[in-house]
């Protein structure tokens, strides 16, 4: 069963609807806040609004290196980027307190777009006006601070969430870190964090194998480790898994693992039933929805307990159907 608490996410503010955009408008997004809104709760952040800036603004702009962009206005060309650095290293720090378990950005912001924002060229633009093509490698200075500060924390931008894939990974990993949480916030036993790591092994193993093998080492020498660093190496090893993008050909591989189980009581019917949905499901003909409840099915019937646990087969909520789109 998943967990009742909500789970913290932070998030542009715009985006829940709140009028704090340059134009005095808002870039309200209807999934976030009214499909996704019923199972989180949102820390708005505005950037440029915290460090002072008025409603309605003069807008702003990265310019010069792509790496080390500075941040400043786009008709009086002021710049703003040591109060953007010196507020965004602040709010980070605070945000620490949030317990929060992912991050969802402004596309495009110079404040809060976590890629591909549009880096000008260095120059006044009241003295030059034709500036050529801009450079699509920026980070908006407040998102880069958030992932240099939170590497392993899940983010994501709203405008990438339009894709299925993307979307589901992102809900998943969030789901995945509240549980993780909450596992952090019970007394340490390698008890625990064995049965964790046993109730994920098939959605790591959608991840990514090598992480799979790489973790099931870990978990076996746990009692010659000490236990802060066992649950530090557990932790990076786990978050960076989940950040790799699970595939259809992933998706396949744990889908015939799982069959495995059922080989000593399927009847011949049902195992040929299963490999065919599978393989309609490996060449993209049905969603991953379609394999899983037919595995969810046989785990009933059969009454399978090692897969009944597997986070896998029901890693967020089906109400959201995110699987019915992958």
């Amino acid at each position: 069963m998943q967990s009742t608490k909500k789970i913290r996410i932070g998030i542009s503010s715009c985006l829940l609807g709140n009028k704090v955009r340059f134009d005095g408008g808002h870039k309200k997004d209807n999934w976030l806040v009214n499909i996704l809104g019923e199972y989180v709760e949102y820390v708005p952040v505005c950037p440029e609004v915290e460090i002072g800036l008025p409603i309605p603004r003069e807008t702003l702009r990265l310019v010069g290196d792509p790496d080390n962009p500075r941040l400043v206005t786009t008709k009086t060309y002021q710049d703003m980027t040591p109060r953007m650095k010196e507020y965004s290293a602040k709010r980070v720090n605070e945000l620490e307190k949030e317990n929060l378990c992912g991050f969802v950005f402004k596309r495009a912001s110079p404040s809060s777009g976590m890629e591909r924002v549009k880096v000008y060229k260095d120059v006044d633009p009241s003295t030059v006006k034709d500036t050529g093509a801009p450079s699509q490698k920026g980070i908006g200075i407040f998102a880069r601070a958030f992932m240099e500060h939170f590497p392993l924390l899940p983010v994501e931008e709203e405008g990438r969430l339009g894709d299925a894939g993307l979307r589901e990974n992102f809900i998943e990993r969030i789901f995945a870190m509240q549980r993780w949480r909450e596992l952090l916030d019970q007394p340490f036993s390698l008890h625990n964090l064995l049965e964790f790591h046993t109730r994920h092994k098939l959605l790591i193993m959608s991840h990514s194998v090598v992480h799979y093998r790489s973790m099931g080492k870990l978990i076996a020498h746990g009692k010659e480790i000490d236990p802060k660093e066992l649950i530090q190496q557990y932790q990076t090893e786990f978050l960076t898994a989940l950040k790799m993008k699970a595939t259809v050909k992933k998706h396949t591989n744990v889908l015939q693992h799982i069959a495995g189980y059922f080989k000593k009581v399927l009847s011949a019917d049902e195992k040929q039933e299963f490999q065919e949905v599978i393989k309609q499901y490996h060449s993209q003909l049905v969603p991953l929805i379609v394999p899983l409840t037919l595995c969810n099915h046989y785990v009933r019937k059969y009454d399978e307990k090692y897969l009944r646990s597997q986070w896998y087969l029901n890693p967020h909520p089906i109400e959201l159907k995110l699987r019915n789109h992958v």
